[in-house]
């Protein structure tokens, strides 16, 4: 059975595949609002700029373990050398959990928005189920394939995000409206409740993480790896800083947080059309649905890469680290991963849950503790394996920043948990949902543990019949 894969990716490549799981478009169009009613404040561009450093320091740690550790298990292999391999079980466990909830979330919540527009343009009414069901096979199709098909579909969406938040972001500039300097000032991002905006700045960046997860298919993963890494936090860091703090200028510093509070789902939408032209704002519409079309391939292909790794390792079935002969992918893993997609959407759908208030909120809110939990365990995992890694010292500046990320990550994630009734919906489905998170990590890390070493990297194998 062949388990190598191809090893075509570039950092540009992972950094579009990461990038896209972010959802910059509907970041800008969904959670700027949020920011600004929670917070109560516009001090959203130092949020931001907050979460960036904290995510900085994270990553000089997770770029530093690219080359000590040879296995695409990101989160899972790093928390295995670093804290022992029970810790890196349930971490394994804790990530196929977390991303598959966020894999589903985004299919409903995708299902509902594509809906929306298309009784909006024809006047049709489209389950949501069934649109749902329709993203399922076009993904698995994808993943299924050649991972560079996923890179150019994920490129191309990104490229068009980008491009219209950088529109909206020049229309400010030339419309003459006053730039504030308000949302840079220390006390207006301390004002109101500065937690929760940082929380919700700091979940805009989710994604970025898995930069580390396509190593098998780097074509340098020791440079590669890394340098995606920096080149997505920053990116997505500055772009977000820069939009936030044009936004609100032209909304008015004044006036945003009450124009976001009463119109949270349309008020970035409506200002694309004022600000450039009327079609704007159906042209980000579509590009919301597109954006998160985007985030469920990528978490898709998260889940896929982990799954392929367990398989080598040994930890799940052997059979799950089979390479597909022709597209020299993880094609068997990725049908798994459609068919748990499609399983868990259908049981949510028979339950009648409704999929924007309990399928989203429940299932993302949930699996955004889980990928908090994961990044910090692993931050101080790095301390570990730096300081007793087999002989591997880590400089003694990749410890400060490593301890200095998982102090912030330690602070976000409990602005997480005592937050969690929000993000959940309630107190009662925090409490369920967070034994759910607990279990599945104690079960996870009680798993038979495998003795096969992680698999070296390995060149691309020639093939004879290209000679």
């Amino acid at each position: 059975m062949e388990t190598t894969l191809t090893r075509r990716l570039g950092v540009p490549g992972i950094v579009l595949m990461v990038v896209a799981a972010a959802a910059p478009i509907t970041v800008v169009a969904a959670n700027f609002p949020l920011i600004l009613t929670v917070s109560e404040s516009v001090g959203m561009p130092l949020m931001v700029l907050a979460a960036t450093a904290i995510l900085l320091l994270f990553s000089v740690g997770y770029a530093w373990m690219t080359p000590h550790v040879p296995d695409a298990g990101a989160f899972y292999s790093y928390v295995d050398r670093g804290l022992g391999r029970r810790a890196g079980l349930g971490t394994a466990g804790l990530a196929l959990f977390a991303y598959v909830l966020l894999t589903v979330s985004m299919t409903c919540y995708l299902g509902v928005q594509a809906g929306n527009l298309v009784e909006l343009w024809t006047g049709v009414q489209v389950p949501w189920w069934a649109i749902s069901a329709a993203m399922i096979a076009v993904v698995g199709f994808l993943g299924y394939r050649d991972i560079n098909l996923s890179a150019k579909v994920l490129g191309t969406v990104l490229v068009l995000e980008v491009a219209a938040v950088l529109a909206i972001d020049l229309g400010v500039l030339f419309s003459g409206r006053e730039l504030s300097s308000v949302p840079f000032s220390p006390a207006e991002a301390m004002s109101g409740a500065p937690g929760l905006g940082l929380l919700f700045a700091f979940l805009g960046f989710f994604g970025f993480e898995a930069t580390a997860v396509f190593r098998n298919e780097a074509k340098d993963p020791e440079r590669t790896v890394p340098r995606a890494t920096y080149i997505a936090v920053l990116s997505i860091g500055a772009l977000y800083i820069l939009s936030s703090w044009l936004i609100i200028s032209g909304l008015g510093a004044g006036n945003a947080v009450a124009l976001a509070t009463d119109s949270p789902d349309s008020v970035v939408v409506g200002f694309a059309g004022e600000i450039l032209a009327p079609i704007m704002t159906d042209i980000v519409q579509v590009l919301v649905v597109t954006s998160m079309f985007a985030c469920m391939l990528a978490f898709h292909n998260i889940v896929s890469r982990y799954l392929f790794t367990l398989g080598q390792r040994g930890v799940l079935p052997p059979g799950l680290a089979a390479v597909h002969p022709a597209h020299r992918a993880p094609s068997r893993a990725s049908f798994w991963v459609t068919g748990v997609t499609a399983a868990v959407v259908l049981v949510s759908a028979v339950a009648q849950l409704d999929p924007v208030l309990e399928i989203y909120t429940w299932y993302s809110g949930a699996g955004a503790i889980g990928v908090i939990v994961m990044m910090t365990l692993t931050s101080f995992a790095i301390v570990g394996f730096g300081t007793r890694g087999g002989g591997v010292s880590a400089p003694g500046m990749v410890r400060a920043a490593a301890v200095a990320g998982g102090i912030g990550l330690l602070g976000v994630l409990a602005l997480s948990l005592w937050n969690f009734p929000f993000l959940v919906g309630g107190n009662l489905a925090a409490i369920i949902w967070g034994a759910a998170l607990v279990l599945v990590f104690v079960l996870a890390a009680a798993l038979p543990a495998s003795t096969r070493p992680a698999p070296a990297d390995t060149p691309e194998p020639v093939d004879a019949s290209r000679r």
